[in-house]
């Protein structure tokens, strides 16, 4: 066994071909302390439905695009690089509104889970 994983996605533009334009990287890399989905959308696209969480905040990252979150009613635009937290109780939803495909990456990962971080965390080999 090996200390790595890799996956190759391939263009990140052709996720857009994906159910849902989407890939969820949790069962390809076997991830153990959070979820990630690489996201691309043509234009028009909105998800259906408002969502919240259990126990998990979300961090999404605009890597392509311009959209619109709708977070507890507030409406948030949004543009390559922008990023946004979204805690758990908040019920949120997003939207392509450019003329393009919107891209996006989204950290899911439980709240006040996270114990060390950055050099903290970091051992000199």
């Amino acid at each position: 066994m090996t200390n790595y994983k890799t996956i190759e996605l391939g263009k990140l533009n052709e996720i857009i071909n994906l159910e849902n334009g989407k890939v969820f990287l949790h069962d390809k890399l076997d991830l153990t302390g959070c979820e990630i989905s690489i996201n691309t959308v043509p234009k028009g696209f909105k998800v259906p439905f408002s969502h919240k969480h259990k126990q998990n905040e979300e961090i999404y990252i605009i890597t392509n695009g311009q959209g619109r979150m709708t977070i507890d009613g507030d409406n948030i635009e949004v543009v390559e690089g922008t990023v946004v937290k979204v805690l758990p109780a908040a019920s949120r939803t997003i939207e392509n509104t450019g003329d393009g495909i919107f891209q996006f990456i989204c950290i899911q990962t439980k709240v006040d889970s996270l114990e060390q971080y950055g050099l903290g965390d970091a051992e000199l080999c």
